[in-house]
């Protein structure tokens, strides 16, 4: 099979009416285009502006409830909030990836999230208000609107628009550049709020990257998928009806133990980076020292992904990647709930922080490359945004729980929080999270052991469906049964006939022989180097390679 891979624009005629027809039948063509590294910018801008606004609160807490004269627990609403409007409106949100398409619903989400940024700054405009809290509850809720569109884009962007050999680097791209956020409002706010006077100052700056993403992402989003396909699996993409792509992703254990597990991460994690700088003021330490924590948090959870994201993408190991970075972050975090409670643990608690987000963060863009591969055909939106959901709703039960076990100190003398109520221990909320984080890593672990579904249609290697449904033989007589080699099938046909084994049953979509994923892997690299599966394994951007 020769498969035609260059940068550039389509060919006269092609179009998204084409892309089936072509990977279906011979010649095959797939090609990648150099706009999309434009399209991954005004993606990947917009959820670092939406990053920004959610925790833009959280480092200076106590100086904005002191001069707004608002609560503890209505500062941390300004954040919990992101997660509570997610969890209904993601399932939405899902839908309308799918409905409207990557542009339409990038665009809605960059609209939402400048008209949310300008109204948190109406109090300071009009001056003291009444109530500010409706304004930057009002902001706030339309920001976290803007994230359930945002979040979910990242994954599905690279699904369609990059090869096989760049899904994951893309993905991590995007992905990253949400924490990136977390760490630049963790520095900015604290380093502009130094008295309760230049709140409106920091206010009016964080709208500017919410604009610039929102006209980036208007003026160059074009088109939701590119008029020829960068990969097989982009051209058999398949995008199921709602109800019915939920109802397979619920039937499918593998993937239910990862939506559990890494959103419990996501829980932990969101937790974690709104209330660190109330945790540790606690203890002694200032805010700028806790700004420096998440900043340290975020840098080494980017560098941790880039190195992950091309380990991954050479060697396929998803599971692997993840289990462990799973385990190293549970002990970090156990490390994290007891030298937070000592004093003058500058260095230990700034390396502990380093190395949470360097096991923490660096594995979530994997993990949701993993959702897809092993959920495949259900669509990329739908896979890896019920992940995120879940992760939502386990974030609100987490910080809910790690509030309510927070008691008073009994001497809060060495205390550095400004704000007029007393310091809290977080002690127990601190050893339940570690718990929690432990439990988590532990049950992927034993229990977590999915097949490569879309590698292994990519792959042209036929999905044996009795492997992945025991019960296949009443549906499926000699799956595996072909006139072709192996090898030399067309990848369009051999995705097609997957998708026929797997969509029609959702317990197909269930756990696999933990066994075919190594293989896959090895397959997979194997054929590439052979020449087999160009199509997926395409150059650097401007070249061009013959499969």
């Amino acid at each position: 099979m020769a498969g035609l891979v260059g940068d550039g624009e389509a060919a006269a005629g092609d179009g998204p009416g084409d892309t089936l027809t072509q990977a279906r039948g011979p010649p095959q063509g797939y090609r990648v285009y150099t706009r999309r590294w434009l399209f991954l910018l005004a993606v990947s801008l917009l959820s670092c502006s939406n990053a920004m606004l959610w925790l833009s609160f959280a480092p200076v807490a106590d100086t904005i409830a002191t001069h707004f004269l608002l609560s503890m627990e209505q500062i941390n609403w300004l954040s919990l909030v992101y997660l509570v409007v997610s969890i209904p409106f993601g399932l939405v949100a899902i839908w309308v990836l799918d409905f409207v398409g990557l542009r339409g619903a990038t665009i809605l989400g960059a609209w939402l999230n400048f008209a949310g940024s300008v109204l948190r700054t109406l109090p300071c405009v009009t001056g003291r208000t009444p109530d500010p809290f409706v304004f930057f509850m009002g902001g706030q809720s339309l920001c976290a609107l803007a994230q359930t569109l945002v979040i979910f884009s990242p994954t599905k962007l690279a699904a369609l628009w990059f090869p096989e050999h760049q899904r994951a680097m893309a993905n991590m791209i995007a992905t990253m550049s949400n924490p990136l956020g977390i760490l630049v409002a963790n520095v900015l706010s604290p380093a502009l709020v130094k008295k309760s006077e230049d709140i409106p100052i920091m206010l009016g700056i964080y709208p500017l990257p919410a604009a610039l993403a929102c006209l980036l992402a208007t003026a160059c989003l074009w088109e939701s998928v590119p008029p020829t396909p960068p990969s097989a699996g982009a051209a058999s993409s398949t995008s199921e009806k709602f109800l019915d792509g939920l109802k397979l992703l619920v039937r499918n254990k593998a993937y239910v133990i990862l939506a559990v597990c890494f959103g419990g991460g996501i829980g932990i994690f969101s937790s974690f980076s709104a209330l660190l700088e109330q945790i540790l003021c606690g203890s002694g330490y200032s805010n700028e020292f806790s700004g420096l924590c998440g900043a340290l948090f975020i840098v080494f959870g980017i560098l941790g992904a880039l190195v992950l994201g091309l380990y991954v993408d050479r060697t396929k190991r998803f599971t692997e990647a993840t289990k462990i970075s799973l385990c190293l972050t549970s002990l970090a975090c156990v490390a994290f709930a007891l030298v937070s409670r000592l004093r003058g643990q500058t260095l230990a608690l700034a390396t502990i922080c380093s190395l949470l987000g360097l096991f923490g963060f660096s594995v979530a863009p994997v993990a949701m490359e993993l959702a897809v591969e092993c959920s495949f055909p259900v669509g990329e939106g739908a896979a890896a945004g019920l992940v995120f959901v879940l992760g939502q709703a386990e974030g609100v039960l987490i910080m809910v729980a790690l509030t309510a076990l927070s008691v008073r100190h009994s001497e809060p003398s060495f205390s550095t929080c400004q704000h007029g109520e007393d310091p809290l221990d977080w002690t127990v909320s601190l050893l339940l999270m570690a718990g929690l984080c432990t439990l988590f890593s532990c049950v992927l672990v034993l229990f977590f052991h999915p097949p490569y579904l879309r590698l292994q249609a990519e792959s042209g290697l036929s999905p044996s469906t009795l492997d992945v449904c025991p019960g296949a033989e009443d549906r499926v007589s000699h799956p595996e049964t072909s006139s072709e080699a192996p090898g030399t099938a067309l990848p369009g046909e051999k995705l097609q006939e997957a998708q026929r084994q797997l969509i029609p049953g959702a317990s197909s979509l269930g756990p696999a022989s933990s066994s075919g994923s190594p293989q896959t892997c090895r397959d997979c690299d194997r054929g590439r180097g052979e020449g087999e599966g160009e199509e997926a394994g395409l150059g650097p951007p401007g070249g061009a390679n013959q499969g």
